[in-house]
């Protein structure tokens, strides 16, 4: 699997010195309007907690919401005095934060402004795990990933449900060879956001974690309680999500495989990402391809084309064209180049 470009050498030795002298690795989290913050400060600095994880520690946050999502506006005041139970420290200067530690947790709810807000992270050369969705675009993901390219400063994102253990199993082999996959899981929407990256991203990440990349078309239903959306690979396998509105919701789905079909898409907790987290801090290595993550969105995207178009297929490679020169400019602006 393709990997980001290694880390700075400072960065590695950051890594080397903190693993060797067995010193947590010191985490700064940006953003404080999601349940996620809390879960990980609890899992990362309290030892007493059954499924602690250790190895980092979440020292600094700079608490920062939306000002036009009410989830937002109502979460962060209580989740600023919560987190401080942890023994984390609030700080209101972003760049004063990024420099009091080692790693980054981008885990503002709103995706659309993490490409301004992990720019001063990728300077410094922290790596940095982006909550989802990791952006409010496409062209902002495609941004994102090259200036970490440039900046040499790793980064990756995730749901919490790539890593549920039987969407892993089947992932790592369990019914040999997928052939597709149907998953579902509830699709809430938020008018700031494209349709699927607010809730629905959890169920197609299970989809690609599954699938892999390579998503060549995609075609949309939509109704008031249902999303449908149906992405055809470039190998000729067929993968769905389906996104729940009313009635009975949960996550979950099926991958049929050469060997077998099995149940994917469950929820496991917070733990196993956070492991994956951990490790990457400390290796520079993200467990996920730039290109599987950037197809997901593309996938998402291409969803919404197809709905203005009532429904039409549309080619991934059409909006990832239209994404790569939006964040072209957006990357010159950055870098100067």
């Amino acid at each position: 699997m393709r990997l980001l470009s290694t880390i700075t050498a400072f960065a590695l030795l950051t890594f080397a010195t903190a693993t060797s002298a067995d010193e947590p690795i010191k985490v700064g989290m940006i953003g404080l309007d999601t349940s996620h913050c809390l879960a990980f400060a609890k899992l990362m600095n309290n030892a007493d907690d059954p499924k602690h994880v250790p190895g980092c520690r979440l020292t600094v946050v700079y608490p920062k919401g939306s000002p036009d999502i009410e989830s937002s506006v109502t979460r962060v005041p209580k989740y600023t005095e919560d987190i401080q139970k942890y023994g984390v420290k609030i700080v209101h200067d972003l760049e004063a934060m990024v420099q009091q530690v080692d790693a980054v947790l981008l885990e503002t709810n709103d995706g659309r402004p993490h490409l301004e807000q992990i720019i001063p992270v990728l300077k410094a050369g922290k790596p940095c795990f982006i909550d989802k969705p990791i952006a409010g675009s496409l062209e902002d993901c495609i941004a994102i990933f090259e200036l970490s390219k440039h900046y040499k400063s790793p980064v990756f994102s995730s749901s919490s449900l790539r890593y549920g253990k039987n969407t892993q199993a089947v992932r790592n082999g369990s019914i040999g060879d997928v052939m597709g996959a149907s998953t579902y899981s509830p699709c809430s929407l938020e008018k700031t956001h494209p349709d699927l990256y607010w809730y629905g991203i959890h169920g197609c990440e299970s989809l690609f974690t599954v699938m892999g990349p390579g998503v060549e078309t995609v075609v949309r239903t939509q109704t008031d309680s249902t999303e449908l959306v149906t992405g055809t690979w470039n190998d000729g396998r067929i993968g769905t999500f389906r996104g729940i509105r009313s009635g009975k919701t949960g996550y979950g789905g099926h991958a049929f495989g050469a060997k077998g079909i099995a149940e994917i898409g469950g929820y496991n907790g917070y733990d196993p990402l956070l492991v994956e987290i951990v490790e990457f801090f400390k290796s520079g290595k993200p467990p996920i391809s730039e290109e599987e993550t950037t197809d997901i969105y593309a996938f998402m995207e291409a969803a919404d084309e197809s709905k203005r178009q009532g429904g039409k297929p549309v080619k991934v490679a059409d909006v990832m064209g239209k994404a790569k020169e939006a964040a072209a400019k957006k990357i010159a602006a950055v870098t100067g180049q």
